[in-house]
C-alpha cells in the first residue's frame, strides 16, 4: 500500500439516513440528531456534492466481518438482545444505563461498522480519503459493549486495512474519553499504533489510558496515551498533540491513518471537563490530513465519535471534518447556512449557531520552546514521551 492512490475520485463519504437507527432513546446523550444535523449542515454547505466525492450508502457488516475484532459469543449476545430487548445481558454491557437495549440494535450497530468497512475498502481500492462521521465507537471491546458503543467500527476498519495489505496502521483518537476498546483489541499487535489524547482517567470514564500503558509483549510502544488534566483548553491541547503525534507518526511510518474525532472535548459538552473549541478540533483534523499526505500517500480514514452538544457543536465540528476530507476546508469564518438554522429551530426547537467558528485565538506554544515542570499539561506530555519515545529511538527531551 505504499504507492500514491491513482483514482480520479478524491474521497468517499459514508452517509444514509438508516444510520439514525442507532438510537438508545430520546433522553440518551448519543442521540441520532447528532448525525441528522451533521448531514444536513454538510448538505447545505454543498460538501456531499463536491466533484470527486463518492457517496457510500452504508451496509450491515456480516458476522464474519465483525468477528475480525469481536468474539463470536458476543456477537450472538448482541443478536439475542436485539431480538428481545427485555432480556438484557449486562455481563456483556448490553441493556445497561450507558448501553440500553433496543429492538434492531444488532443491525443498527453493524451498519455503522459496515460503513467504516466500506470506507476502508474505498481507500484500499484507490481513494485517498474517506469519512464515516457516524462511526468512532471506540469503547466497544472484543467481548463487551461499553460507553454507548456496541461494535467497534474503527477497529473493524483497521483490521480490514491490515487484511487487505497494509503493513502498519496508525490510529489517532482525540475524543475526550480514552479509546480503550480500540487500544485493547490491538494491544498485542505491533502493526497497529494507537494514540489517544483524552481527559485523564482519574477524572473521567473509562478510568484508563495512562502514560505507562504502552502495549503488550512484543508490541511495546504501540499503545500511546496522553492523559490530560481537566480544563485543558485549545493552546495546551494543540501543544500536547504536536508534542506527541507527529514525532511518533513519523517513527512508525504507517501505510494509512485511521482517526477518531469525538468532539466531546468542547467547552460546551455536558459530559466532559476539557475546554477546546470548534476551531481547535478543525485544526487537528487539518493536521492529521497533513500527516497522512506526508507519510502515507494521503491515505486517511476519519470517523466521528463522542460529542453531546448536539446542535451547537457536533454538526459544526463534523461538517468541518467532512469538508477537510472531501477537499477544500470550509473557511472557519463562514456563516452557517440560513436553511440549516431554520431546520434546527423548526425540528429541535433550539437556536442554531450562526457561524462555523467559535471565534478564538488558536495560538499554541511549541514543545521546542521548552518544558515547564510546573504546568500540568506539560507534565502529562512528558510522562508519555518518557514512556514511549525511547521505544521508538526518540529522545523524550529533544525530539
Amino acid at each position: 500500500m505504499r504507492d500514491r492512490p491513482s483514482s480520479a475520485a478524491a474521497s468517499a463519504v459514508v452517509w444514509g439516513e438508516s444510520l439514525t437507527a442507532y438510537n438508545f432513546g430520546e433522553q440518551h446523550p448519543m442521540h441520532p440528531s447528532r448525525l441528522d444535523l451533521t448531514a444536513r449542515l454538510a448538505t447545505e454547505l454543498g460538501l456531499f456534492e463536491r466533484a470527486g466525492v463518492q457517496r457510500i450508502e452504508p451496509r450491515v457488516a456480516t458476522d464474519a466481518e465483525l468477528g475480525t475484532v469481536h468474539d463470536a459469543d458476543y456477537i450472538e449476545a448482541v443478536r439475542r438482545v436485539s431480538d428481545d430487548p427485555d432480556v438484557p445481558d449486562e455481563a456483556r454491557g448490553l441493556g445497561t444505563t450507558d448501553d440500553p437495549a433496543f429492538a434492531g440494535m444488532h443491525e443498527a450497530s453493524a451498519r455503522i461498522a459496515g460503513g467504516s468497512l466500506q470506507a476502508a475498502d474505498a481507500i484500499v481500492e484507490g481513494l485517498p480519503r474517506a469519512v464515516n462521521f457516524s462511526g468512532g465507537m471506540h469503547h466497544a471491546a472484543r467481548h463487551r459493549a461499553s460507553g454507548f458503543c456496541i461494535y467497534n467500527d474503527a477497529a473493524v476498519a483497521v483490521a480490514r486495512l491490515l487484511d487487505r495489505g497494509a503493513s502498519r496502521v496508525l490510529y489517532i483518537d482525540v475524543d475526550a474519553h480514552h479509546g480503550d476498546g480500540t487500544e485493547s483489541i490491538f494491544w498485542d499487535d505491533p502493526r497497529v499504533m494507537t494514540i489517544s489524547l483524552h481527559e485523564t482517567g482519574l477524572a473521567l470514564f473509562p478510568g484508563t489510558g495512562f502514560a505507562n500503558d504502552t502495549g503488550g509483549p512484543g508490541a511495546e510502544g504501540s499503545a500511546v496515551n496522553v492523559a490530560l488534566p481537566p480544563t485543558t483548553g485549545d493552546g495546551a491541547w494543540l501543544r500536547a498533540f504536536h508534542a506527541i503525534v507527529p514525532q511518533l507518526a513519523r517513527a512508525f511510518a504507517p501505510d494509512v491513518i485511521v482517526s477518531q474525532h469525538g468532539c466531546d472535548s468542547h467547552y460546551q459538552d455536558p459530559l466532559t471537563d476539557l475546554r477546546t473549541s470548534v476551531d481547535a478540533q478543525r485544526q487537528v483534523a487539518l493536521d492529521i490530513r497533513d500527516l497522512a499526505a506526508d507519510l502515507c500517500g494521503g491515505r486517511w480514514l476519519a470517523t466521528g465519535g463522542g460529542g453531546y452538544s448536539t446542535t451547537a457543536v457536533v454538526p459544526r465540528v463534523w461538517a468541518h471534518l467532512v469538508g477537510i476530507v472531501t477537499g477544500e476546508p470550509v473557511p472557519v469564518q463562514s456563516p452557517t447556512p440560513a436553511r440549516w438554522q431554520a431546520y434546527v429551530q423548526q425540528r429541535y426547537g433550539k437556536e442554531a449557531p450562526l457561524w462555523m467558528t467559535d471565534d478564538v485565538d488558536l495560538w499554541w506554544r511549541s514543545w521546542e520552546v521548552g518544558y515547564d515542570p510546573n504546568d500540568d499539561v506539560d507534565r502529562a506530555v512528558m510522562a508519555t514521551r518518557k514512556e514511549v519515545f525511547p521505544l521508538h529511538g526518540l529522545d523524550p527531551w529533544f525530539d
